[in-house]
């Protein structure tokens, strides 16, 4: 009897697949997108095997379509990260993200005298900085302070 080695997930009617998630960003990805609040149907899987990446994740939201907003944080988290929008079974995008130049209004300032965290009415701007190892740093608009990814906390 030959042996399976492949993972069967089910197919989604309408809705989005975030796949190639990095195996440990899965979780924090579900949160920053609020998908642990949803009615709808969500599917992830963590630790599946990938030729390119050794090992990934991916979330399938149903009835589910991402704003550009939404698409930066996934960025943010997982760089490797890309989006496939469903539509009656069949997919009608798909798109790798990528790391925008700078970032508005998602992310706070880890400075706690920063004026977006004294003043709530500034909103937050950060120029994104990536260096050769591919780490993000986020350099703020306003005290110029630099936030690294492992401090990232979402608006």
């Amino acid at each position: 009897m030959e042996k399976k080695k492949e993972l069967t997930v089910s197919a989604i009617e309408n809705g989005t697949v975030i796949d190639h998630i990095p195996a440990d960003k899965v979780f924090q990805v579900v949160k920053i997108l609020g998908l642990d609040r949803v009615s709808t149907p969500v599917y992830f899987g963590t630790n599946v095997e990938s030729k390119k990446y050794g090992t990934k994740g991916f979330i399938k939201a149903s009835n589910k379509y991402f704003e550009t907003e939404d698409v930066n944080k996934i960025a943010l988290v997982a760089p490797t990260a890309s989006i496939i929008e469903i539509k009656d079974f069949e997919v009608v995008n798909k798109q790798t993200v990528t790391i925008p130049d700078s970032i508005e209004h998602i992310v706070k300032c880890f400075n706690p005298n920063c004026v977006t965290n004294k003043e709530h009415d500034v909103p937050t701007k950060f120029n994104v900085i990536k260096d050769a190892q591919g780490n993000i740093k986020l350099h703020c608009h306003y005290c110029e302070k630099n936030t690294t990814q492992d401090k990232l906390e979402f608006i």
